[in-house]
């Protein structure tokens, strides 16, 4: 494969979608060079990547630190979706496609596995033609992610490092959010979360948990810890029981080196982990997801900053939506009370420019680090009390003010429930 036809250093994680406009994919090389779609989601070097190559409309469903700049200086657009459904939208928005992804070598039957992914890319085997790179260092992974060597247009080889990403060490703020959240989780829950310093906190602080499963978007480090320790069995999981559910995994060797022939860990399609009605199904099913900003009625911006994108939707509204309708579900959404210059991230209303990623309907909990404010079934007035509550102490006083000022907040009527009864934030003083 001609080397500047070869993904990436991202690609050892995400696949690319490219929409075929004219042309012939032949042994590697691009015959009659066409015009081309690239969808790429977590690709590093992509900014030098978009300038030396013209002829390529470069499309992103998340933004990363690879995409970003080429996304605010106009050379990549951005899809908005959530993660769910973007093998929907793949299949409806484009023509005659073809998948370049990362795969590991064959086994002795001639099947190839995606290795750190299934994502979107697994949801298309079997739909589209694939192309794809074996990388030795890529780790043999089981669940929906494996493809035939029959099924391929080719493949090319490599022998490189696996993008690493080192667990991020929480803060006291992060343990201090982790705390809230980590009493309110009972035993034979099944949790999704992430990675950053809260989720760090929280995997760290279950530790004295029993029978916990695993279904997350995003499987990292912290999770072996507790397989290992035997806290994650997921024996009282209703789907998949036994194993550890994931659609894509990021973190370090270590990890990588766990996942290699680890039949405990499934990597399914995204439209499978992410789907909302799937995620229901799992009785006391925990959420844990970050936003940068929320406003007194309970609306997450969680893909701006600053009222400038960063990122995009991912799963969050996904989980969000599945935990609301599991039994006993509980969904939170975490962040630091202020930024890092001392602005607080709980405001009045949006920043201009920001997005809203899960909707005041939807939000359950809401916790930084002075508390947590339940929001479901909470009226326009006790959400803005709860939420003014957990701010930081020294802009409580202003958001009263202009809660007031907006009309979220009035004299008649105050923070009492449609009941009468007058309800308070749970905050660290009770």
């Amino acid at each position: 494969m001609d080397e500047q036809r070869r993904p990436g250093p991202g690609a050892d994680r995400h696949g690319l979608w490219l929409r075929r406009t004219g042309g012939a994919v032949l042994g590697g090389r691009i015959r009659r060079p066409p015009d081309w779609d690239v969808v790429r989601s977590l690709v590093s070097a992509f900014h030098q990547y978009a300038k030396e190559h013209d002829r390529l409309r470069h499309v992103s469903y998340f933004l990363s630190h690879a995409t970003r700049k080429a996304y605010w200086e106009g050379g990549c657009e951005l899809v908005p979706n959530h993660f769910s459904e973007m093998p929907r939208l793949l299949e409806l928005s484009t023509r005659q496609p073809v998948v370049l992804a990362a795969a590991s070598p064959p086994d002795r039957a001639g099947y190839f596995s995606l290795g750190t992914n299934a994502d979107y890319v697994a949801s298309l085997i079997g739909k589209v033609p694939f192309f794809l790179e074996v990388n030795a260092r890529m780790p043999r992974t089981f669940g929906l992610n494996q493809i035939h060597a029959s099924q391929l247009l080719g493949y090319c080889e490599t022998d490189r490092p696996l993008v690493e990403v080192a667990p991020a060490a929480p803060d006291e703020r992060d343990r201090r959010i982790a705390a809230y959240i980590v009493e309110r989780i009972p035993d034979g829950a099944t949790l999704q979360v992430g990675i950053g310093g809260v989720p760090n906190a929280v995997l760290e602080g279950l530790i004295g948990h029993r029978d916990l499963g695993i279904h997350t978007e995003l499987l990292a480090d912290g999770i072996v810890d507790l397989v290992e320790a035997g806290v994650a069995t997921g024996v009282r999981k209703q789907l998949r029981r036994n194993k550890v559910e994931a659609t894509f995994c990021l973190g370090t060797q270590r990890l990588y080196d766990w996942l290699h022939d680890n039949g405990a860990v499934e990597l399914l399609p995204v439209d499978l982990v992410n789907d909302p009605r799937r995620i229901a199904r799992e009785d006391d099913f925990i959420s844990i997801n970050a936003t940068t900003e929320v406003d007194l009625y309970g609306q997450c911006a969680s893909e701006t900053i600053a009222g400038r994108y960063w990122s995009s939707s991912g799963g969050q509204a996904d989980f969000a939506r599945g935990a609301m309708y599991s039994t006993r579900g509980q969904a939170f959404i975490v962040l630091h009370s202020t930024t890092s210059k001392g602005r607080s991230r709980i405001r009045t209303r949006l920043t201009e420019g920001s997005v809203v990623t899960t909707l005041k309907n939807t939000v359950d909990n809401v916790v930084t680090e002075h508390g947590i404010a339940r929001l479901r079934g909470a009226s326009l007035a006790e959400r803005a009390r709860r939420l003014i509550a957990i701010a930081d102490p020294a802009h409580r006083e202003q958001l009263e003010r202009e809660a007031h000022e907006a009309g979220i907040l009035r004299p008649s009527g105050g923070g009492a429930s449609p009941d009468g009864r007058t309800t308070h934030a749970t905050a660290p003083t009770g």
